[in-house]
Formats: C-alpha cells, sequence, structure tokens
C-alpha cells in the first residue's frame, strides 16, 4: 500500500485516561503503539488490562521516564522498522478528538509528503494562561521558520510523514521535553517538509492529567527557542532563498510554462544526428539531461515527488535522489530522441512488439473510426511517426503543442509530414466536434491524452476535471476525453507505448464499445471511466516510473494550477500522439 498509518500513543500514568481514548479509537482498528513512558505500578496494572482488551494496540516501555517526546520517538521508530510510512501521535489525556483521526489520515493520505499539524480549535475549558502563552511560541516559530505555514507548534496532535522525520530523529539531538512538539515541527520545516494545519477541537478534562510544569517547561522552551532563532540565522540565506523561490515560481498550469532550450541547441542535435548517427546523439544526452537538471528545480523537484509517491505505491521505503530524477529526465530524453529516430527513419516499425495487434486488424477491417485514449507515458508520437511514415493507419493526433514548438518545428524540419494529421486544439467546442466525427466517420483514429487538465480550464464556467485515485493521492483528470468520445459516438481503447528492452511494446486495449452519458447519472458514470484510466495508468506507472513524463505537480487542483505567471521554466515536452 501507498499510504501506511499508524497511531502512537505517549502515556505516563494516565490511566483513566488512556482508557477512554482506546475505546474511542477501537471502531477504527488502526495498528497503535502506546509507549508506557515510565508510569507507576498502578497505571502498569491498568496497560496490561488494556493490552488484552485492545489487541490492535502493541504495548512497549520505557525503564525511565524520559518525556514525553522520548516516548513518541520510541514509537516512531518502531513503527519505521514494521513497515509503516506515517505516524499519528494522539495524547492520551483525551485532549484530542478522535473522531479527527479520520480526518487526519484522508488529508495525510492526500499530501503523504507532508506534517498533517493539528490546529486547536478550544472551548471554555483552556486555562487562560496556556492559551495567552502559546502566542509567544508561534511567534518566535514564524521567525524561526521565516514563514507562517505553521499554524500552531505546540499541538500534539499530528500526523508524521516517517520518510523524512524517521532520518530527522536520528541526525538530530530532538529534545524529549514538552519542547519536543516545537523543535521537530521547525526542523522539519528548515528540511522542506510541507505543513498543512487542520483544524481540531481541544479540550481539558476537569479530571485531566496535565505533566506540563509551569516554570521548567518554560524555561526548556525558553532556551530550545535561543537554539532555534541560532540555528534559523546560519540557515538564513537558504530559508529566504527557499521564500524568493517560492514567490518567483508559484504553481502554474501545464499550458503555460515556456520551453526550455535554444533553436541553436536543437539544430546541433539534428546536425550531430545527421553526421554521427544516433549513438551520438545518445552520449550528447548526458550532458544535456545534467546541465537541465540542475538549472531546472521544478522539474527536478516535480520528478523527485513523483518517483517518491511511486516508491511509497510500490510499499518502498524509499527516498528518491538526484540519481533517480536524472534516471527519469534521461528517460525523457531518450524518447524524445526516438521521436527524431522514427521521424527521420533511423527507427522501423520491425523494432515495435504489438501482441495486441488484432484489435487493429479488426478495427481497420470494420472500417470504423475510434478514439484511442493516451498519456504523456513512453513515446506514442514515435508510433505517429511509423505509422504517418509506413502507412500503417490513419491516425489524427489531437494535442496541444504550443509550449513545445521549437522542438516540434524541428520534427517538421526532418519530414514534412509530421504535421499532417497534427490537430492543435485550445479547447474543442462544436465546430471541432463536428470536424472531429467527420474524421471519425471516415475510418480514422483520434489519439488524445487523459492525464493533462485542460489548458482553458481557467477560462470555464464548470469544472472540467475529477479527482480519481493515483499513486496513493487524489489527483485531477480531464473529462474532455470521455466527453468527446460520447459525442463521437464509437469506441474507445486504451493506446500506450513503452520501452521493453531494446525494443517498444504497444499496447491497444479495448476499454468501451461505446462511452453513453445519461444526464441524470452524467457526472458518476464520467467519474467511473476517469476511475478506471487513472487505475491502468498507474499500472503502468508502477511497472516503468521512469516512462511517466510529467515534470509538475500533476496532484494539485487544477484551478490553483492556473491562477500563477506563465514564465515558469519546463524542459521540452511534446505530448505523445
Amino acid at each position: 500500500m501507498s499510504f501506511r498509518p499508524c497511531l502512537v500513543i505517549p502515556v505516563y500514568n494516565h490511566g483513566a485516561g488512556l482508557t477512554a481514548t482506546l475505546r474511542r479509537l477501537a471502531p477504527l482498528a488502526l495498528p497503535t503503539y502506546v509507549v508506557d513512558d515510565g508510569s507507576d505500578e498502578s497505571t502498569q496494572a491498568i496497560l496490561q488490562t488494556l493490552a488484552t482488551e485492545h489487541s490492535w494496540a502493541r504495548h512497549s516501555r520505557l525503564p525511565v521516564n524520559g518525556g514525553k517526546g522520548a516516548a513518541v520517538m520510541a514509537g516512531m521508530r518502531q513503527a519505521w522498522r514494521d513497515g509503516f510510512t506515517h505516524v499519528l501521535q494522539i495524547d492520551a489525556d483525551g485532549q484530542h478528538d478522535c473522531d479527527d483521526v479520520p480526518r487526519f489520515l484522508a488529508l495525510g493520505q492526500s499530501h503523504p509528503e507532508a506534517v498533517i499539524s493539528g490546529q486547536p480549535i478550544y472551548d471554555t475549558t483552556v486555562p487562560k494562561g496556556r492559551l495567552y502563552g502559546r502566542y509567544l511560541t508561534h511567534f518566535w516559530v514564524w521567525v524561526e521558520t521565516l514563514s507562517l505555514q505553521i499554524g500552531d507548534s505546540m499541538c500534539g496532535f499530528r500526523l508524521y510523514p516517517l520518510a523524512a522525520t524517521h532520518p530527522l530523529i536520528e541526525r538530530e539531538r530532538i529534545p524529549t521535553r514538552m519542547d519536543f512538539d516545537i523543535e521537530i515541527i521547525v526542523r522539519l520545516a528548515w528540511a522542506g517538509v510541507p505543513v498543512h494545519n487542520l483544524p481540531t477541537r481541544v479540550t481539558y478534562p476537569p479530571d485531566g492529567l496535565s505533566h506540563f510544569d509551569m516554570l521548567r517547561d518554560n524555561l526548556r522552551i525558553s532556551w530550545m527557542h535561543t537554539r532555534l532563532c541560532a540555528g534559523m540565522l546560519w540557515r538564513l540565506p537558504s530559508l529566504l532563498w527557499r521564500r524568493l523561490r517560492s514567490a518567483a515560481h508559484p504553481p502554474a498550469h501545464w499550458s503555460r510554462w515556456q520551453e526550455r532550450g535554444s533553436t541553436w541547441g536543437l539544430r546541433a542535435t539534428l546536425v550531430c544526428h545527421r553526421w554521427l548517427g544516433p549513438r551520438a546523439v545518445n552520449l550528447l544526452l548526458y550532458p544535456v539531461v545534467a546541465y537541465f537538471m540542475l538549472t531546472g528545480s521544478s522539474a527536478r523537484e516535480a520528478s523527485l515527488r513523483y518517483l517518491h509517491r511511486v516508491a511509497l505505491a510500490q510499499s518502498k521505503n524509499h527516498r528518491p535522489k538526484w540519481r533517480d530524477t536524472f534516471a527519469h529526465m534521461m528517460a525523457f530524453a531518450r524518447s524524445n530522441a526516438d521521436k527524431l529516430n522514427a521521424w527521420t527513419g533511423t527507427l522501423t516499425a520491425d523494432s515495435l512488439d504489438f501482441p495486441d495487434g488484432g484489435h487493429l486488424d479488426a478495427l481497420l477491417a470494420s472500417g470504423r473510426g475510434a478514439v484511442l485514449i493516451s498519456a504523456h507515458i513512453g513515446n506514442l508520437e514515435m508510433t505517429r511517426a511509423l505509422a504517418q511514415t509506413h502507412g500503417l493507419a490513419r491516425i489524427t493526433a489531437v494535442v496541444h503543442t504550443r509550449h513545445a514548438q521549437r522542438f516540434n518545428d524541428l520534427l517538421a524540419r526532418v519530414n514534412p509530414a509530421f504535421t499532417t494529421n497534427l490537430l492543435q486544439v485550445g479547447d474543442i467546442g462544436p465546430d471541432t466536434a463536428l470536424m472531429l466525427r467527420e474524421r471519425i466517420e471516415r475510418g480514422e483514429l483520434l489519439v488524445i491524452v487523459g492525464d493533462r487538465t485542460p489548458p482553458a480550464e481557467d477560462n470555464a464556467r464548470l469544472p472540467r476535471t475529477l479527482s480519481a485515485p493515483f499513486l496513493g493521492q487524489p489527483a485531477p483528470f480531464p473529462q474532455g476525453p470521455f466527453v468527446l468520445a460520447s459525442v463521437l459516438d464509437c469506441p474507445v481503447f486504451l493506446f500506450f507505448c513503452l520501452p521493453h528492452g531494446q525494443r517498444h511494446r504497444l499496447y491497444l486495449e479495448p476499454f468501451s464499445e461505446r462511452v453513453h452519458l445519461p444526464r441524470a447519472q452524467r457526472q458518476q458514470h464520467l467519474q467511473t471511466l476517469v476511475n478506471r484510466y487513472a487505475k491502468r495508468l498507474e499500472q503502468l506507472c508502477l511497472q516503468s516510473p521512469t516512462q511517466w513524463f510529467n515534470f509538475f505537480d500533476f496532484w494539485q487542483p487544477a484551478r490553483t494550477q492556473t491562477t500563477a505567471s506563465p514564465q515558469r521554466p519546463n524542459t521540452h515536452e511534446t505530448p505523445p500522439a
């Protein structure tokens, strides 16, 4: 599973409170680590009874009282060894609302790389002195992180991603008393881990047991802020750079990204291909990809996030490194080289394996047209080149290519047939749909990708994306390909092309004989289709992780992507046809 959460409950003489807390958590049946931080004998007796009553809770004991932080970190280490990906810390004294546990887990599943931090909503039971004292800590935390992203640094109701947290607690000396919650989230923020704040109700039970020592813990917290402010000062350049970069490069919709690279560089690649051949071009790719990886922070970070999601979905405790994103970008560069080889005639149809060819033969024999829904995975553009140059089939690619115009001009230069049956669209209106219907009636195959939100999303009056589970998180997928298929009233196939050793393999898979969207259940039917498509794409991504080429935050909601500056850089990227 891509998201394996568990609970960690630190306990120090909280026998009565823990009894009520476990009973409220029991319906969730979540794996739970109850860590006894050196409690007295009466509490130990209660814990033994609770261990028998709640077999889903695993009990362990620290020999001496080390503090709340010591107990939580002991639970984190055990959870990491047992293969869990996230730890939800919750107090034993009944302050935290157990009903909010599913909300923390849902938000954590949507943002597995982030800390989900509780932001307390207090009632009248909160002691006023502690309430007002928190604001002083909030101020210093905002100073120490140069950010307002941490809504409440003292709340112990918090979901931690272990991929980032476990190395931190092994590397740094995190305090183990009441200053634990504050310092660990500051250090995670320093490490670039995002923080999402979740409002949650916090109460102080009249019979609750608090171990907060007004004098000692306030002294510890004051000394901690002194150390953290000093740590902030020598991190100041990197923290400022992060802030400036974030302000200068807010998230942008993929269609607004500008193509990176120069015309002369592409022409030099073409000259190298003509005079020295494909092998020389493959060698040239290494320094080129290294340059774009080092200078393209947005694409590099998006690749790392994507590869991390793949690792989580494969149940691997692997944090991708730069060498992994280099391999990802190298795969993309090689796919572009294969496009060049195909359009120049260097690559022939003999290099393709097509075990699903019977579906295409039957379709062509019927004389019917069809919609082939693909994705930015592998190399469908190479397939279109071979089909065009060898007359294998009449294929029209419905694409958006304005953000990669220079690379497309290069392909058109090497073979004018590149622009044949290449339909550039920004939005599909009635006129475009009518023209596509005519092509279908002539027996053409329309190829359209289903893993990019529409370029005109920000101009749409109604949402044109649907959220579907993808690599463990909800992601926006366009409705357009499925709506278009229903309008064209023709068979629908999924169509992919992936490297297979030294060759390429084509996938042509029946998806639907007809797409029917009844008015009353239109959205439900669309959701089902989008979910099926996303599931198949996920399978291919897990099969060939470096072959999916969306170098931006794919999981970000579409309408958020469209609101930003169009100046964010991108690598050359032509949507596969």
